[in-house]
């Protein structure tokens, strides 16, 4: 290759990377100011976070429980992340296309603008005010780019001599490209801060007194918490509870404005207040609740110590009509699970729940309230930030995840986990001391046995539970000689039923099969 081939090739591909560029600085610099406005004119919705939603919506249920088995509660940020890297990557597109065709990269632009504002128009939280976010990010995006490649053109032109005001050109394209990467960078801090500094919700939520129990918790028995290291805790703490949902921005309710709606399939149709929630009378009661997304072994199951008051209470005084079987509820963002309506009616303690460990609900677990129903898996009770009850049939109604694949139905099947020691342990051959926690929610744990390398069971000691709502801990000496061991739990529940051994996924209905860990002892 000749000298001037080469010089030409190296000049081809600088402009490519500049035009590049220039459309990643222009579309970020629109996505940036489309987020800004969105954190004033809607705070909980934008378009990134309403095209995330369309994706959740749009994903097959396997991608779903893919996603939470590979990344758990980082789910949301990993989609997060990799819908700005796809962005980045069509703003390049664009960048390249609108230097080489004029007018191509602008109409890419125009299309990605128009594919968000469609996502927000078509969330349930959507508002008139938040059209304007996609709308601005878009036409900021398109005037950058067009003005970006035309600097860009006349600094590098494709052929033919380079023009004298070429020097200018150049300094003009670099001044307005770093003046947008300032801008998306200035813009995105902004918003951070005003999404962090200006939620009214997490004010209130601080201010907020919540009143005491009518019907205090139940005793903790002597006993209950074991003292093994590294077993998970009988209460689990705030922080440490899992969190599964679909909402990409956690939803900012002022309890000032709150209101619990129950219509459908009932005598009298009710709206209900913060403040009259709070001045029912409160139960707290100690709820071990699950997500049907949880693996054998997997920690997307917690124990908390939740008050509120009984559904049951609430759905008396609208008066069920016959022939009703299912409670639609339903969240701020839209989303929804359907409960049987017996679940609801029954004497399990199905709470309107308001408080978690002592404090008021955090914002990510369902600030100002939330629904909680013992037995029953997250995805068909655990409704967060609810603002609907909608008594209705399972023939006429269906929640979110029904359609998708999922039962219509969720108990909470019998399961066990072995905490300590975990999976590829090295321990001192001897008695080594396992420890764990066992489920049955609504039925009780009545046994918990543990085999070594598929050999007889051996029942373990078990703790007293709080409830037959909640999880208990066990542990269990086991004696291990050298080499590697094969370690499997079971639980029995109340009735006399073990957990299958038969190992199966988490869809439709919920994970079975033993949990099993492989340590070595020398």
């Amino acid at each position: 290759m000749s000298q001037l081939a080469r010089l030409s090739k190296g000049t081809t591909a600088a402009r490519t990377r500049w035009a590049a560029a220039a459309g990643t600085v222009a579309v970020g610099a629109g996505v940036a100011l489309g987020e800004l406005l969105a954190a004033l004119l809607s705070p909980g919705l934008s378009p990134v976070t309403a095209l995330g939603g369309a994706v959740i919506d749009a994903v097959p249920p396997g991608v779903k429980d893919l996603a939470v088995s590979w990344f758990g509660t980082a789910d949301k940020a990993v989609l997060i992340a990799s819908i700005g890297l796809v962005t980045l990557a069509l703003a390049a597109v664009a960048g390249i296309l609108e230097d080489r065709r004029p007018g191509a990269g602008v109409v890419l632009a125009g299309v990605a603008g128009a594919a968000g504002l469609a996502a927000v128009m078509t969330r349930a939280q959507s508002v008139q005010l938040a059209a304007l976010a996609p709308v601005a990010a878009a036409a900021l995006a398109m005037a950058l780019l067009r003005l970006l490649a035309r600097r860009l053109a006349a600094w590098n032109p494709a052929g033919g001599r380079v023009k004298e005001t070429a020097p200018l050109a150049r300094r003009s394209f670099l001044q307005f490209l770093g003046l947008g990467a300032a801008g998306a960078a200035l813009a995105g801090i902004v918003t951070a801060v005003i999404r962090r500094a200006g939620s009214l919700a997490a004010s209130a939520r601080s201010a907020l007194s919540l009143p005491a129990p009518t019907t205090p918790a139940q005793a903790i028995p002597d006993g209950a918490a074991l003292d093994v290291p590294g077993i998970s805790p009988l209460v689990t703490p705030n922080p440490d509870f899992y969190r599964i949902d679909t909402a990409l921005i956690v939803p900012t309710l002022s309890p000032e404005d709150w209101t619990l709606k129950v219509r459908g399939m009932v005598d009298r149709e009710i709206e209900l207040s913060f403040a009259e929630l709070l001045a029912k009378p409160m139960t707290a009661r100690h709820i071990t609740i699950a997500c049907v997304s949880n693996e054998v072994g997997g920690d997307l199951i917690g124990n908390a110590l939740w008050l509120g008051w009984p559904v049951r209470e609430l759905l008396a005084l609208a008066g069920p009509k016959d022939g009703a079987d299912m409670v639609l509820s339903v969240s701020s963002d839209g989303w929804t699970a359907g409960t049987p309506l017996e679940a609801l009616t029954d004497v399990r303690d199905a709470l309107l729940a308001v408080g978690m460990n002592g404090e008021p609900l955090p914002l990510e677990h369902g600030f100002p309230v939330r629904m909680i129903v013992p037995g029953l898996y997250g995805y068909v009770s655990a409704t967060k930030w609810l603002t609907e009850l909608k008594v209705t049939r399972f023939a006429e109604d269906q929640g979110y995840w029904t359609p998708r694949g999922w039962s219509a139905l969720g108990p909470i099947k019998t399961q066990s986990r072995i905490d300590v020691p975990r999976q590829g342990t090295t321990v001192k051959a001897g008695t080594v001391q396992f420890g764990g926690v066992a489920w049955a929610q609504h039925r009780g744990v009545s046994r918990v046995e543990l085999r070594v390398d598929r050999g007889p069971w051996q029942e373990a000691d078990l703790a007293p539970g709080i409830s037959k709502d909640t999880w208990v801990q066990w542990r269990h000496g086991l004696e291990l000689g050298p080499g590697q061991h094969e370690i499997q739990v079971r639980a029995t529940d109340s009735s006399g039923t073990a957990q299958p051994e038969q190992k199966t996924p988490v869809a439709p209905d919920g994970a079975t099969g033993y949990h099993t860990v492989t340590v070595t002892a020398g």
